[in-house]
């Protein structure tokens, strides 16, 4: 969650590594993801365009895997480059289940896809090392930096991807059932401040908002649940945010142990938030500031220290990013824009060709867990959310500076600032249009599917994530099913 790297949001929990970058660098207040869950987001910052361009609808489709890459044009100009860790940008994986909550979530049924969120402690007071992959990836990282980049004769780009701080699978409610436990140990538990956690204020189910109520039903949310047990969710979210800091600091060490800190630019961001129990859900797939506000400092040569940048900024502006600080040609289609000019103070028009940078930010969702494409527009105060083909589902609409919470839907109050916002959005993409063909290929793709399993169909359907509710009444999900298609 992007708010964690600033005031008052980090307060809940000690973040040194990240105070560090903040010290040294530059902190991006508004920073978004383009699609809120893992590959369609990682397609975005891969590719330099927003998700209708690449068609990564879900965790399953994202970019084809000889996709051209700002990396890849990094290292044909000249750069080593390296990866570690989680990539998740190309399509062809996750589980059978992502894929077909994802192609039904048109269907006309409600089924709990995800266990319910708990915590879990693990370990005693001095295992820091909770998630051994996550460690084992970053001192491959570390020793990289340390045996090979310093000894380099030519620049490097070194990319680390941290699974953390993502919730674990969650065992006790059957096999394959999500990642819905938060897990630490008391090392990382101690970094937080109870104090300072805000318990999040839920609005009845009854005057939810369809598609929130949806996603909440889905994800397992709309059972009883005490305020110390909301609290210790995010508590134990937090410890696991701390645990990725220090992940973070191992780079930032290594780096200065081999002097090579004050010529490396380090920028450290997400793929997306995490709710943790606001808006009565847990995960991301959400247009509230916990799902789709992310992460984004930057440190090193060139980058003013202690600088704060209020513009709104998104995932896609990575790629364009990392070629101006190569001095790459930057192509004209994409749609990014550099981040150099704001962390160098210029003039936005001596720098982009393509004239200035946008007053706006871009984010939709094709995926599981909601029951409809999803659009958000972020400018100024205002962050406008349309759904679908614009008038079959109710748009939502908040003024982030008297509503920070988002709890007051102000859509119908103000409909010239709705409109004024759906004009905007209307001329960035054609979003009935992108709705509808997603829908198509959600069918198609659950046709071919079930196809390819013959008599196998009713029997591996049922025991998808969902089979606790399935199990119940097999034969009305089937048909809900027949009557879609």
């Amino acid at each position: 969650d992007g708010r964690l790297t600033f005031f008052p949001g980090n307060r809940t929990v000690d973040l040194p590594s990240i105070n560090f970058m903040k010290r040294h660098g530059t902190v991006f207040l508004n920073a978004y993801t383009n699609s809120p869950i893992c590959c369609p987001s990682r397609a975005a910052m891969w590719s330099g365009l927003f998700t209708h361009l690449t068609e990564s609808w879900n965790n399953f489709k994202g970019l084809d895997p000889d996709y051209v890459t700002w990396m890849d044009l990094m290292e044909k100009h000249g750069y080593r480059a390296q990866k570690f860790g989680k990539l998740d940008f190309t399509s062809g994986h996750h589980s059978v289940s992502n894929r077909v909550e994802a192609w039904t979530r048109d269907v006309n049924f409600l089924l709990r896809q995800e266990g319910r969120p708990m915590v879990k402690l693990t370990g005693h007071r001095k295992q820091f090392r909770v998630m051994e992959k996550d460690w084992q990836t970053t001192d491959k990282a570390v020793n990289w930096i340390k045996e090979e980049a310093v000894n380099f004769t030519q620049p490097f780009i070194l990319y680390l991807g941290l699974n953390l701080p993502h919730p674990y699978p969650s065992p006790y409610a059957g096999e394959n059932f999500g990642s819905s436990t938060f897990l630490t140990s008391p090392y990382w538990l101690e970094k937080v401040n109870y104090e300072a956690i805000k318990i999040p204020k839920w609005s009845s189910l009854s005057e939810m908002h369809p598609v929130d109520y949806y996603s909440s039903y889905t994800k397992n949310c709309t059972g009883e649940f005490t305020k110390e047990e909301v609290r210790n969710i995010r508590a134990f979210y937090y410890a696991m945010c701390a645990e990725t800091d220090a992940m973070l600091g191992e780079i930032i060490s290594a780096l200065q142990d081999t002097g090579l800190l004050g010529k490396t630019i380090v920028i450290f961001t997400a793929d997306h938030g995490e709710l943790a129990m606001e808006h009565r859900q847990f995960y991301k797939m959400s247009m509230y500031e916990g799902s789709s506000h992310v992460p984004l400092l930057v440190m090193g040569p060139g980058v003013r220290e202690q600088q704060q940048i209020r513009n709104v900024v998104s995932l896609v502006d990575i790629y364009p990013t990392m070629l101006d600080i190569a001095r790459v040609p930057v192509p004209q289609n994409l749609s990014g824009y550099s981040l150099i000019p704001l962390l160098h103070e210029k003039a936005e028009s001596e720098a982009s060709p393509r004239g200035p940078r946008p007053s706006w930010v871009l984010s939709e969702f094709h995926g599981c867990n909601v029951n409809s494409s999803v659009y958000m527009l972020r400018t100024g105060k205002w962050k406008y959310i349309t759904y679908s083909d614009g008038s079959s589902v109710l748009p939502q609409l908040f003024d982030l500076t008297a509503d920070p919470d988002e709890l007051t839907n102000i859509a119908r109050k103000f409909p010239v600032t709705v409109h004024s916002l759906d004009k905007i959005l209307c001329s960035i993409v054609n979003y009935p249009k992108v709705s509808s063909s997603v829908r198509e290929y959600n069918k198609q793709q659950f046709i071919s599917w079930k196809q390819s399993l013959g008599h196998n169909y009713s029997s591996v359907i049922a025991n998808l994530r969902w089979h606790q509710d399935w199990l119940k009444d097999q034969k009305k999900y089937e048909n809900a099913i027949d009557k879609w298609l």
